[in-house]
């Protein structure tokens, strides 16, 4: 999770928008859990990973739209029958929430990133509705 936030705080020193997207939900079988984290910027650079590879495509273009709105959203992904389609080949079902990085306290991502350098527990949150 390091490597995410570091990449974030890079970014956003290159004058980057950066997008995050949070596994929020598992239902079933899925390759990450809760928690995972995976970080886009508006020149398509990735750091992380929600899924291994099964769904990380369809997520950069989510993590596009937020950044073109400018506000958070939420992404299901689950299995699909159609080969066309972008899900998980598991069985299970994740929900992400894709938030722009420039809603977050000016002081969040560097207390997240001396926590977790520490090794010490540390949570971001988010309220995703009212």
């Amino acid at each position: 999770m390091t490597d995410v936030f570091d990449a974030v705080a890079a970014w956003l020193a290159d004058g980057r928008a950066v997008a995050l997207g949070r596994i929020v939900s598992v239902e079933g079988s899925a390759p990450r859990g809760a928690g995972a984290a995976m970080a886009v910027n508006d020149h398509h650079e990735v750091a992380g990973s929600v899924s291994g590879g099964c769904v990380e495509s369809a997520l950069v273009d989510a993590a596009d739209r937020v950044l073109a709105e400018g506000r958070p959203s939420m992404a299901h992904y689950a299995p699909t029958d159609d080969e066309w389609s972008v899900g998980l080949t598991c069985g299970g079902e994740i929900d992400v929430l894709v938030e722009p990085a420039s809603r977050w306290p000016a002081d969040a991502l560097p207390a997240l990133r001396v926590a977790l350098g520490a090794g010490r527990a540390v949570a971001l949150a988010t309220v995703a509705s009212a």
